[in-house]
C-alpha cells in the first residue's frame, strides 16, 4: 500500500460526529467528484471511486447526514478483475435536491474547513512516497475549484500553489513541513507521525553526509598541504642541510619528514616543549618561505 493510500485509508475511517462537519466533507466530495445524470426520466446523483474504503466513507456520510436510501454499484474497469469502480447512487429527485442544497460551498468554522480539505483529499488528492520526495497535490478539472481550495488552505497558513498540467489544474505543496501541517489539519495523525519519523531520519542522514563530506574535504586539504611542506623541507635539506636552520625550524622539519600524515596538533604534541597548532603552522610557513627563496635563487 502506498503512503497516499495509507493517508486515504486513515481519513476514510474518520467520521466527525458533528453534522455540519460531515456536510462540509460531503460538500468537497460532491463538488469535486460527483455527477447528476438523467436517464429515462429519472435523476441520479453518482459518487464514484476506485477505493472501496473511500466508497464506504461516501456511503456513511450520506447515510448519517440525510438518512436516505442509497444504492451501490460495482463495475470492473477495462475488463480488469483487480480494479473496480464503486459508485454510490442516489436516485430520488427530491433527495438529490436536498443533498445539493445542503452541501453548497459555504464553509465557515475551522472544523468544517478541516473536513472540507479532508473530503477534497479523498476525491482529488495524492501524496508521494516521503522516502523519495515531498509532494502533495489536488487535481481539479477547472480553475475555480482549485482556487477555492487554495483559499481554504490559506486560512491554515498552507501555501498551495496552482499550476496547469494538460487540461487539469493542480494545487500542490512541496515543503515537508507544510505537508506535515496539512496532515495535521486533516487530522491524519498516524500518517503525520510516520512522515515526521521519515523526515527526522532523512535530516540525520543529510547532516551525517554533510559532516563526512566536510571532513573528507579537510583531509584532502591536509594531505595537499603536508605534501607541499615535505617538498619544501626536502629542498632545504638538499641545498642547505638542516643544521643551518634555527633549532625550532630544524625540529619541526625533521618531525614532518618522519610523520607525513600527522596533523598540526599531533606534530605540536611531539615537540619538547609542546607547541600549539598555530605555533607549528608558523614554523612550517617559515620553512616554506625559505624553500621559495631557494627556488627563486635557482631561477636567477
Amino acid at each position: 500500500m502506498s503512503f497516499s493510500q495509507e493517508v486515504k485509508r486513515e481519513l476514510s475511517l474518520q467520521i466527525n460526529p458533528a453534522r455540519h462537519c460531515m456536510l462540509a466533507e460531503l460538500a468537497a466530495i460532491i463538488a469535486y467528484n460527483s455527477k447528476v445524470i438523467t436517464s429515462k426520466g429519472k435523476n441520479y446523483l453518482i459518487l464514484s471511486t476506485e477505493n472501496i474504503e473511500v466508497a464506504r466513507k461516501y456511503f456513511t456520510l450520506l447515510k448519517k447526514t440525510f438518512n436516505i436510501k442509497i444504492n451501490l454499484a460495482v463495475k470492473s474497469t477495462n475488463n480488469s478483475r483487480t480494479t473496480n469502480i464503486y459508485s454510490i447512487i442516489v436516485n430520488n429527485k427530491e433527495t438529490i435536491r436536498n443533498v445539493l442544497m445542503a452541501t453548497k460551498l459555504i464553509i465557515h468554522p475551522n472544523c468544517c474547513k478541516r473536513a472540507f480539505i479532508r473530503g477534497a483529499f479523498l476525491v482529488a488528492g495524492s501524496i508521494s512516497n516521503p522516502n523519495k520526495t515531498y509532494h502533495l497535490e489536488f487535481v481539479f478539472a477547472n480553475l475555480n475549484n482549485a482556487e477555492f481550495l487554495q483559499e481554504i488552505l490559506m486560512t491554515f497558513n498552507l501555501e498551495g500553489k496552482i499550476i496547469k498540467r494538460k487540461k487539469y489544474y493542480i494545487v500542490y505543496i512541496k515543503e515537508g513541513s507544510q505537508i506535515v501541517d496539512i496532515l495535521n489539519v486533516m487530522e491524519a495523525h498516524v500518517s503525520l507521525m510516520k512522515l515526521e519519523n521519515i523526515r527526522i531520519l532523512k535530516d540525520m542522514r543529510n547532516t551525517i553526509n554533510r559532516q563526512v563530506n566536510c571532513e573528507t574535504a579537510n583531509i584532502g586539504k591536509t594531505v595537499v598541504a603536508a605534501s607541499k611542506q615535505i617538498d619544501d623541507i626536502k629542498l632545504i635539506d638538499e641545498q642547505m642541510g638542516f643544521t643551518s636552520l634555527p633549532k625550532g625550524l630544524e625540529a619541526i622539519a625533521r618531525l614532518r619528514l618522519d610523520n607525513t600524515s600527522a596533523s598540526l596538533n599531533e606534530l605540536g604534541a611531539m615537540l619538547t616543549p609542546q607547541l600549539s597548532r598555530s605555533g607549528v603552522n608558523h614554523r612550517l610557513r617559515k620553512l616554506s618561505e625559505i624553500a621559495n627563496q631557494l627556488r627563486d635563487e635557482e631561477e636567477e
